[in-house]
């Protein structure tokens, strides 16, 4: 078992079991022994590969997008350019190289970055050298601050925060909670107590997850947008509406068992983006439809500027759109299918580019 495994098997042991999201915040965020508090885990030498490591277009056309929107916006003089868990700072790097192609957009932008991780932030700045930048431990953080208008992304970032789960039995919904079984070991049982929050029904044996965190981050953003002025754009794998059990390790590329290292394997879950969209509204910002990663791609012109880099590096070329065939793969298990795309934004400022809002309360 692995030191942070240790200390959690103690502390149930103590305390009793804990419940799901407590279990994930202590693996990916434990000061000493957490997953992204002690590592890099990006790149072929970590343990995925995000789109922004892919290729350079992905975060091109992501930068070309925020220029559209601040142009949307009239151009402010200044407004925050904040990324939420900006991994190695490649997709800022991508995006602020792209948008120079708009006069004035990086003069106006105040680059903040929303990062807890100290290792991952001395990536990033080595990725942003020369450019000002502040780091901040929270979206609060990022926002309280501020009266500028903002322009948000993020990617796979709410899929990295912390989820309860809940199962329906027989005699209704349980939490599910993390103890240890008659061998010592980590393993999932159900609270006895029902649970503490309305929850839809649902057949016997359904799973229910909930992330407060991303909630709060949604209707912080939002806030701020319906406010002050600017859009979100959000690119996670996840779904509309539905049930399931989602929560997944990965380790060297692979799926792993969510027990096994505690502290040394991603902990994940999808992203609800119906209950984002409702927590967006509900906080005066105008959700849009969601929409497939290719579709995003292909709407912002991957394949255009596929066909500029390859006459710019033509012994590229086969990489160049093999790259451009992965951010858009179609297929079940394809980055183009299995990530999605969200915005929100002002309700004054109309949808951004690629998007269209959501008609009839529909996601």
């Amino acid at each position: 078992m692995t030191p942070l495994g240790r200390e959690i098997a103690e502390t149930i042991a103590a305390e009793g079991p804990m419940p799901v999201d407590r279990y994930m915040a202590l693996c990916l965020s434990h000061p000493a022994y957490g997953y992204y508090a002690t590592r890099d885990p990006f790149g072929r030498g970590g343990d995925f590969v995000t789109a922004p490591e892919i290729s350079q277009m992905f975060g091109e056309l992501i930068g070309l997008w925020a220029a559209e929107v601040w142009r949307q916006m009239g151009a402010p003089g200044r407004f925050a350019l904040i990324e939420l868990g900006p991994g190695r700072g490649t997709l800022m790097a991508d995006m602020l190289r792209a948008a120079k192609a708009a006069p004035g957009f990086l003069e106006a932008a105040e680059i903040v970055l929303v990062e807890t991780s100290p290792a991952l932030r001395e990536v990033q700045a080595k990725a942003l050298s020369g450019r000002t930048t502040r780091w901040v431990q929270t979206v609060d953080d990022a926002l309280g601050q501020t009266a500028l208008p903002a322009i948000v992304v993020s990617n796979e970032f709410f899929d990295a925060l912390p989820i309860r789960q809940f199962v329906r039995t027989g005699a209704g919904w349980r939490e599910r909670l993390v103890g240890l079984n008659g061998e010592g070991r980590l393993a999932f049982g159900l609270s006895p107590a029902p649970a503490d929050l309305p929850l839809p029904d649902a057949p016997e044996g359904s799973v229910r997850e909930i992330c407060p965190q991303a909630l709060d981050v949604m209707t912080a953003v939002a806030i701020h947008l319906a406010r002050h002025g600017g859009s979100m754009l959000a690119i996670d794998y996840g779904y509309a509406a539905g049930f399931g059990d989602t929560l997944q390790a990965m380790k060297a590329h692979a799926f792993a068992d969510p027990f096994a290292t505690p502290g040394e394997a991603d902990l994940t879950a999808h992203v609800d983006f119906g209950a984002l969209a409702a927590a967006a509204r509900a906080a005066g910002a105008a959700p849009m439809r969601l929409i497939d990663q290719s579709d995003l791609m292909e709407r912002l012109g991957l394949g255009l500027r596929a066909e500029a880099l390859s006459r710019a590096s033509p012994t590229g070329r086969e990489q160049i759109f093999a790259a451009a065939r992965r951010l858009t793969d179609r297929s079940p298990r394809g980055m183009g299918a299995l990530f999605k795309a969200f915005a929100v934004c002002d309700p004054r400022l109309g949808a951004p580019p690629a998007f269209e809002p959501i008609l009839n309360a529909e996601t």
